[in-house]
């Protein structure tokens, strides 16, 4: 014998009855449920099949609810990328940013390529100005962009030609590509990035061309930018023959991490005057801030210093990199 819930005794054979018959509602608010959210069925197909009504099988599938039978788990394997993205945004005061997540990853380049290009063109216009910068990132964003017929857009050259990096690198090919793609004009600064002195150097930006090419890439629309990692006042290839010992000191000892349109950068976003900078022809990066949208795209872990202080400076809008450098550039931030 066993006692009930108000005290009473019942036999064991009522126990089991009352059990089972537990057992079998359980059972059929399973199989309900089962028929109707993971096959899809109508609760009248199911109610017609049991012989109940349809009041009936909705009652059972809000019991199903009530009683944790049914759980409904709203997800996607975006999620994480997209409140990564936003604790990106929060974290360096961007307008947007896009986050890759190969699942191989040796895929990251094409990846992050493909999410810059995305957004160049999701924000860019027929009619749109876009300033360009050079690298390897730039130029597989380029790639991944596709053809499209905008004969009003222009893309402009920012910066002058290293004319050391591999020619499909540079700024002038990768600009004419990007025209290409977009079937627009191109807009070209025919002229080094550095030159031997800072008088060429002013001469040049004097020139109506040049100056014309200049401030059509400070007012453009969008900006596409490569950053530049500094490390131990190395700036890679971009700007090797033109760092002399007493360069890469002075980089050193003024803590340079990064290098933006051939300028370089503190670890808190700072623009570190150098003697390069009277010699080097491009958009000063304090235009950079006037852009309604400059994207930088990177990845790798050897960025996460340069990425942090480029946001930092605001010379970065928008930021297109990868899942793990991502993180590792919120972790800079604590």
């Amino acid at each position: 014998m066993s006692v009930g819930g108000d005290g009473s005794r019942m036999s064991l054979s009522t126990h089991r009855s009352r059990t089972s018959d537990a057992r079998e509602h359980i059972a059929l608010l399973l199989e309900v449920s089962r028929q109707y959210y993971a096959e899809g069925r109508t609760q009248l197909e199911i109610a017609r099949e049991a012989m109940f009504s349809r009041a009936t099988v909705s009652r059972l599938l809000a019991e199903a609810r009530e009683r944790g039978i049914v759980q409904f788990r709203i997800g996607h394997p975006l999620e994480r990328v997209v409140s990564v993205e936003r604790a990106l945004t929060r974290a360096f005061g961007l307008k947007q940013a896009r986050v890759a997540d190969p699942a191989d990853p040796s895929a990251a380049q094409a990846d992050v390529a493909r999410c810059a290009a995305d957004l160049l063109i999701e924000n860019a216009a027929e009619n749109a100005v876009i300033a360009v910068s050079n690298g390897m990132a730039v130029t597989a964003t380029v790639d991944a962009m596709p053809q499209l017929v905008w004969p009003r857009s222009r893309v402009v050259q920012m910066i002058g030609s290293t004319g050391q990096s591999e020619r499909l690198l540079d700024s002038p090919e990768t600009c004419r590509r990007m025209a290409r793609k977009l079937g627009g004009s191109f807009h070209p600064l025919p002229a080094p990035l550095v030159v031997k002195d800072a008088a060429i150097a002013a001469a040049l930006v004097a020139d109506n061309q040049l100056a014309t090419t200049l401030e059509l890439a400070a007012r453009a629309d969008l900006a596409l930018l490569g950053v530049g990692a500094v490390r131990m006042g190395h700036s890679g290839l971009i700007l090797r023959e033109h760092e002399d010992a007493e360069t890469t000191e002075d980089l050193r000892r003024a803590g340079a991490v990064a290098h933006i349109c051939g300028h370089h950068l503190a670890a808190d976003g700072e623009h570190l005057r150098t003697g390069l900078c009277p010699r080097t022809v491009s958009v000063q990066p304090e235009r950079l801030r006037e852009i309604p949208l400059a994207i930088g795209v990177a990845w790798g872990e050897d960025k996460v210093d340069a990425l942090a202080a480029a946001m930092t400076g605001g010379f970065l809008s928008a930021l297109v990199t990868d899942l793990a450098t991502a993180i590792s550039l919120l972790k800079s931030v604590g």
